[in-house]
């Protein structure tokens, strides 16, 4: 599992240095896949844009070693004018058919902003899964935090709690 958050932590910084790094505006891109010396396949690929309103890029990227184990990710990031926001996952798969896949995003416009984080695991036994997510409105500054999960025991939980801008709880608006 380090192999695989150091590979996160890399391609998030790959992507947001090819926004600094792009030309006044245009796109570049480019892909990279190789034997490695694990006895597999390692491969990456990234792209940024840059605008007169915006500037983002991407990078993903996998590494596998000859025995059925593989890991990569993928980050993504936009800076614009009306709406800023970043996202970053993984994935691990085992030689005994273990998958797991970790991710996070968060997004911030003039409205308001958003986090987001979550994990599955699939295993011999099952599929288990989680998210968690926080909103916030600019306007009134209520908030919302959000949690869904999911275990072939339980089935899914959600639960979810509403604040107002001095953080005490209160009724969260119906549909």
């Amino acid at each position: 599992m380090k192999k695989f958050s150091v590979l996160l932590v890399a391609l998030f910084f790959v992507g947001f240095l090819s926004i600094e790094y792009a030309s006044a505006q245009g796109y570049g891109s480019g892909r990279v896949v190789r034997k490695n010396a694990a006895g597999g396949v390692s491969g990456a690929s990234g792209s940024a844009y840059k605008g007169p309103n915006a500037a983002g890029g991407h990078a993903r990227g996998f590494a596998s070693d000859g025995q059925g184990n593989v890991a990569g990710g993928s980050a993504r990031v936009h800076n614009g004018t009306n709406v800023q926001g970043a996202r970053a996952g993984g994935f691990t798969r085992s030689s005994d058919g273990t998958v797991q896949h970790k991710s996070g995003a968060a997004v911030n416009t003039q409205k308001g902003s958003m986090s987001t984080q979550g994990q599955a695991t699939k295993t011999a036994e099952g599929v288990s899964a989680s998210r968690e997510t926080t909103a916030t409105s600019k306007s009134t500054g209520n908030s919302v935090d959000s949690s869904t999960s999911y275990d072939k025991g339980t089935g899914v939980t959600h639960a979810h709690t509403c604040y107002d801008s001095s953080g005490a709880a209160i009724p969260c608006p119906s549909k």
